[in-house]
């Protein structure tokens, strides 16, 4: 049962991956500072930028599809809504398309798809009838972040920061801390007009003399992409007439392999309700563990 426990342990690692993946960016529906219906026309990236970031609190949530790809780890799709008010909140639907958690989820008797519901403190997972075949009848498990603190030790503790800390702008701050902030011009992205702007953060050279964040927006940046071993990352981000965010793309070089990621965001203000799974329908991820732990069974 251990191995089941450290493919548990990857799961929950992916699955906080899929949100992060797709919380990274976010805008407003605020208007540019322009007069000619909102644009963002600046000519100076740097400046649409700050604009852009600035904006992203007029709005708190968003309708989000993406595709991740995590060295071998892991492929995936995405699809859901997200709410960033006060922490990251919201439900997605991910289905792992290829890598070792693929592998893993099929050899458990998983399909692949599942959805995972996010809250302030942890996330729940729906693993299928397969898994509930082996837990009692219980569908979801539930994993807390001070948990995975806890039992993953410096990768738990990593990503509970990383969940609990990371804003829809990050992608915009990434992009004022590369220091070569271009842009490239107008593009259509699903049927919409969008901006689109590019750059490449190199980690060990991000310093305050060529970023635009301070002191701590930049302490805060790198830690966030060293804990998830990224060492350089190319983002490219495509804002709407409105300062909104439609597209964000990711590629990094991670110590697992290559970061790849895609997310097109829709609907800005769109309800995000949560709910709690049912308790009786639920096993906690720390129970697992100590089941598991003692010898129950093997794999």
């Amino acid at each position: 049962m251990r191995t089941s426990t450290v493919r548990r342990v990857g799961l929950s690692v992916a699955v906080a991956a899929a949100l992060t993946s797709v919380a990274a960016c976010g805008g407003s529906d605020d208007k540019g500072s322009d007069n000619r219906g909102g644009a963002v026309l600046k000519a100076d990236p740097i400046a649409a930028l700050r604009d852009v970031q600035k904006k992203t609190g007029g709005e708190s949530s968003a309708k989000v599809e993406g595709t991740t790809q995590m060295g071998t780890t892991m492929s995936m799709k995405q699809t859901g809504t997200v709410d960033w008010t006060d922490g990251l909140t919201g439900t997605m639907e991910i289905t792992y398309t290829g890598g070792t958690m693929a592998d893993a989820m099929k050899q458990n008797g998983g399909t692949g798809t599942m959805q995972a519901r996010y809250f302030k403190d942890g996330y729940a997972v729906n693993m299928g009838e397969a898994f509930a075949k082996q837990a009692g009848g219980k569908h979801w498990i539930n994993y807390a972040y001070a948990d995975l603190a806890k039992l993953a030790g410096a990768s738990g503790e990593a990503m509970k920061q990383q969940m609990q800390n990371t804003t829809p702008d990050q992608g915009v701050k990434s992009l004022l801390a590369s220091g070569d902030v271009k842009k490239i011009g107008q593009e259509d992205v699903r049927g919409v007009s969008a901006t689109h702007y590019t750059g490449t953060v190199d980690v060990a050279a991000l310093t305050a003399k060529n970023s635009e964040l301070d002191a701590d927006q930049l302490a805060q940046l790198k830690k966030q992409l060293s804990d998830a071993g990224i060492t350089t990352e190319k983002v490219d981000i495509w804002v709407d007439k409105n300062d909104l965010l439609v597209k964000k793309t990711e590629r990094g070089q991670m110590k697992t392999g290559e970061l790849n990621s895609t997310v097109y965001y829709s609907d800005y203000g769109t309800k995000v309700s949560t709910e709690k799974p049912p308790a009786g329908d639920t096993v906690d991820f720390t129970d697992l563990v100590q089941r598991q732990g003692a010898g129950a069974g093997a794999n």
